[in-house]
C-alpha cells in the first residue's frame, strides 16, 4: 500500500468545487431570498478575482511559456477544463436565477422585470428616466474592425449593437453593410437596478441595461437596431516586482496596480445568445481568442446581485444575533489589567471585535506603555484601528506598522492608509523583498526596570486581519495575552521584519520561513508514533486552503499509519479523500452566513492535547512565500473552548459537506438531531458568558 503513487486534486479545478458550493447556497430554500441572492452575487465576485489573477496565470503561461508546474500542454488542458466547468455551473446559475429567485422574490410581490421591453403602465417612467437620468451620460462608438476603436475596460459591462442605416426615405436596405456600435453601462454614475413605480401590490425592478436597450433607438436614430448583447472582459490582475530596489518599492507597486487595468485578456463573457456573425466581429475586431471565450447569461457582472432593492426589508433578509460580550472583559474597565491576570481568546463574529479596538486605544493612553507595533494585511476603509494607533502616536508612543503593500486588490487601500500614518508620526515599514507578511500580530510594550524580565506588555495574535468590516462576517480567532515568552517571540518576529538582527529562536511561535515547516511535520510524525506504540493518532486541521504537497504527503503517511484525521477545509483542497492511502482522512466543507477564516490545528498527542491557532493556510505560498504565524493555546479553559468548536463543527450536518474522490459537495445530511454549525458555536459562547455571569454575580 504504501507504495501506491499518491493522487493530488488540481488546485484550481479544486477551487472551483468550492466555489459551486457557495453557489449551492442559492438553492437553500430554507434560507431567507435575500440571502440566496447574496450567494449569488458572492459567487460571481470570486469567479471574477479567480479570471484575474489564477486563469490570467494559464494565459501567461501559454502566450510567455512563463515556467510553472504544468507543461504548456498541461496548461493548456488546464484551462480547458477550467471553462468547460465554469460554462456548467453558470448553466447552473442561471437555472437558479430564472426558475427559483425570480419565483420566489415574485412571491413576495417583487417582481424583476428583465425585459427591454417596459409594461404598458411603466412606458412613460422608463423613458423619462432614460430621458433625463442615463442619455447625457451614454458615449457610443462604431467599431471599426481594421481600425483604431474603443478600449473596453476590466470588468465593466458593455452594449454591442448590430445596426442597418436607414435611407432617406426611411426605409431599411437590406444590401446596406451592417454597422457595430459599443456602449459602456454607466452604472458608476446610475444604479444597475431602477426601482418603477409599485402597481397593484407589486413592486417592480428593472436593470439598468435593459432600460438603455428600451430607448436605443434615442441612441441612434437614422438606424435599425437589429441586435442587441451584452459583453464584459476580465483582464490580468497579477504583477511581478523587481523586489531589489526596496527604496521604490511602494511607489512601484502602485505603478503596477494602475496598469491593472489594461492588462491582457482572460476572459471575454457574452451573451450565449448572441448570433455567430456578431461573436465573429467582435473577436476580430478586439482580437479575442477562442480559449477566452466564455458564454454566459444575458445580463453580465451579477456580483452586482448583492445591492438589488429590497422593498419589502427585513422578512427577506437573514437576521445575525448580536455579538457576544466577553464576560472576563467586562468584569474590569481595563482589558490591560484583565491581561496581567489570564488570556483571553475572542471568537469573531460571534463575539464583538470592539474589544480590539478598545484594546488598542487603551494602549495608546495608558502612561507605562512605551511602544506598540502592528502588522497590517488588510485594513479598513476609514478605520478605526488605524485612528487609534495615530492616536498613539500622537500620545508620544513609539508606533511601528508594518504594512504589506503586496495584499491583492488592497494594495492603493494600504498605500494611502500608510501615507496617513506615516504623516501623524508612525514609522511605517513596507513589504520585504520577495515575501508577503501575512501574520496578524499587535505587540504593547511596557516600560520595565526589571532586568531579569525586560520585556513586558500586552500582545495579539489573530488568525483574520485588522479590520473591524470583515470582523462581522469573517469567523476568526484572537488571544490577547501578556505571557512573557510569547511576548519575546513576537518581539523576535518584529526584529525579523525591521531587518534587525534576531535569533530565530522561538519558544512558542510557529512562523514560517522559520520553524513553522518543520515543527508541523514533526507533530504530525508524533501522531504516527504514538500510534505504533500502540496508543491513538488524531489530528484535526481547520484551514482555508490546503495545497502544499509536502504538508500533503505526510498526511497521506498518517492515515496509512492509522492516525485519525478529519480535515476542514473551506476553499481549496488538493488531498484526494477515499483512496487506499487516505481512507482515515475526511475531508469537511462548512458554507453559512459567516465565512469561514480561522485556520485551527489540533494534535491529540497522547492526551498532552495541542492546539494552534494561525494565520497560514497549507499552501506553498503560505508555508514557503510569507512570513506566516501560529500560536499556541496554553490556557486549559480557552484549549478547551477550541477543540469544543471544532467538534461542534464535525457534526453540522445542515451547512457541511464531504469532499468526495471525484471533488463533489456531498451533503452530510443524515439521522443525528440536526446541528447547524454556526448557530451551534454561538449558543455555546453565549452560554458560557450566562454562565460566567453568573459567576459573577
Amino acid at each position: 500500500m504504501g507504495n501506491l503513487p499518491y493522487k493530488y486534486f488540481k488546485r484550481d479545478i479544486s477551487w472551483l468545487s468550492f466555489n459551486y458550493r457557495v453557489l449551492l447556497e442559492a438553492k437553500n430554500e430554507s434560507l431567507p431570498v435575500y440571502e440566496r441572492i447574496k450567494f449569488l452575487a458572492i459567487y460571481s465576485s470570486n469567479l471574477e478575482e479567480f479570471y484575474k489573477v489564477r486563469v490570467a496565470g494559464y494565459h501567461s503561461s501559454l502566450i510567455h511559456s512563463i515556467k510553472r508546474d504544468e507543461t504548456v500542454e498541461e496548461a493548456l488542458q488546464t484551462l480547458i477544463e477550467i471553462n468547460n466547468e465554469v460554462t456548467a455551473q453558470e448553466q447552473e446559475y442561471d437555472h437558479i436565477f430564472h426558475d427559483m429567485i425570480l419565483p420566489e422574490l415574485k412571491r413576495n410581490h417583487i417582481i424583476l422585470h428583465l425585459s427591454h421591453e417596459p409594461l404598458p403602465f411603466h412606458k412613460d417612467f422608463v423613458e423619462k428616466y432614460f430621458n433625463e437620468e442615463v442619455f447625457p451620460f451614454l458615449q457610443p462608438m462604431i467599431i471599426q474592425k481594421d481600425d483604431i476603436h474603443s478600449f473596453i475596460q476590466d470588468g465593466r459591462i458593455y452594449q454591442v449593437i448590430s445596426l442597418r442605416k436607414k435611407k432617406k426615405n426611411g426605409l431599411v436596405s437590406f444590401t446596406t453593410r451592417l454597422t457595430y456600435a459599443i456602449m459602456k453601462i454607466p452604472y458608476t454614475r446610475l444604479p444597475r437596478f431602477v426601482e418603477l413605480p409599485e402597481y397593484e401590490g407589486n413592486h417592480y425592478i428593472m436593470f439598468i441595461d435593459d432600460i438603455i436597450k428600451a430607448n436605443l433607438k434615442s441612441v441612434f436614430p437614422g438606424y435599425e437596431i437589429l441586435d442587441c448583447y451584452s459583453i464584459k472582459i476580465s483582464r490580468d490582475a497579477d504583477f511581478t516586482l523587481d523586489e531589489d530596489d526596496q527604496e521604490n518599492i511602494a511607489e512601484e507597486i502602485l505603478s503596477k496596480v494602475r496598469k491593472r487595468k489594461i492588462g491582457a485578456v482572460t476572459r471575454f463573457q457574452y451573451d450565449r445568445d448572441m448570433p455567430e456573425y456578431f461573436l465573429k466581429y467582435l473577436c476580430e475586431a478586439y482580437e479575442i481568442e477562442e480559449e477566452e471565450l466564455l458564454p454566459s447569461g444575458r445580463y453580465l457582472n451579477l456580483s452586482e446581485l448583492a445591492e438589488l432593492p429590497n422593498p419589502v426589508g427585513a422578512p427577506l433578509k437573514r437576521s445575525f444575533p448580536p455579538p457576544l460580550r466577553v464576560p472576563e472583559l467586562e468584569s474590569n474597565n481595563s482589558i490591560l489589567n484583565v491581561l496581567r491576570r489570564q488570556d483571553v481568546l475572542i471568537h469573531f463574529p460571534y463575539q464583538s471585535f470592539d474589544y480590539v479596538l478598545r484594546f488598542l486605544m487603551q494602549a495608546a493612553f495608558d502612561p507605562k506603555v512605551q511602544e506598540i507595533k502592528v502588522t497590517q494585511y488588510r485594513v479598513a476603509e476609514n478605520s478605526a484601528v488605524v485612528n487609534s494607533l495615530i492616536s498613539a502616536a500622537k500620545n508620544g508612543k513609539k508606533v511601528t506598522v508594518f504594512v504589506e503593500l503586496k495584499a491583492r486588490f488592497d494594495e492603493e487601500n494600504n498605500y494611502f492608509t500608510a501615507e496617513l500614518m506615516h504623516r501623524a508620526g508612525i514609522k511605517i515599514i513596507y513589504s520585504l523583498p520577495g515575501l508577503k507578511v501575512h501574520a496578524k500580530l499587535a505587540y504593547v510594550r511596557k516600560r520595565s526596570n526589571d532586568q531579569k524580565q525586560p520585556l513586558k506588555g500586552y500582545a495579539y495574535l489573530s488568525t483574520g486581519n485588522f479590520n473591524e468590516k470583515t470582523a462581522r462576517i469573517y469567523s476568526d480567532k484572537g488571544l490577547m495575552t501578556s505571557n512573557p515568552e510569547i511576548l519575546e517571540d513576537i518581539d523576535e518576529v518584529f526584529r525579523v521584519l525591521e531587518g534587525k538582527s534576531h535569533t530565530r529562536d522561538f519558544k512558542h511561535l510557529l512562523v514560517a520561513q522559520f520553524n513553522m515547516v518543520d515543527e508541523i511535520l514533526r507533530m504530525i510524525d508524533r501522531e504516527v508514533e504514538h500510534v505504533n506504540n500502540g496508543g491513538i493518532g488524531r489530528i484535526i486541521l481547520k484551514m482555508n486552503s490546503l495545497e502544499d504537497k509536502e504538508m500533503i504527503n505526510a498526511l497521506y503517511r498518517a492515515s496509512e499509519a492509522g492516525v485519525q484525521i478529519d480535515l476542514i477545509i473551506r476553499g481549496i483542497c488538493c488531498l484526494v479523500p477515499n483512496q487506499p492511502y487516505s481512507q482515515n482522512i475526511r475531508i469537511t466543507r462548512i458554507v453559512d452566513g459567516y465565512l469561514e477564516h480561522a485556520r485551527v490545528w489540533y494534535f491529540y498527542n497522547n492526551g498532552q492535547e495541542a492546539v494552534y491557532l494561525a494565520s497560514a493556510d497549507w499552501m506553498e505560498r503560505n508555508l514557503r512565500r510569507r512570513i506566516e504565524t501560529a500560536f499556541p493555546i496554553l490556557s486549559e479553559s480557552l484549549k478547551k473552548q477550541v477543540i469544543d468548536i471544532l467538534e461542534i463543527q464535525l457534526k453540522d450536518n445542515q451547512s457541511a459537506v464531504w469532499i468526495d474522490e471525484n471533488l463533489q459537495n456531498v451533503f452530510k445530511h443524515d439521522d443525528n438531531p440536526p446541528v447547524r454549525s454556526q448557530e451551534a458555536i454561538y449558543e455555546y459562547l453565549k452560554e458560557i458568558s450566562e454562565s460566567h455571569s453568573t459567576i459573577m454575580r
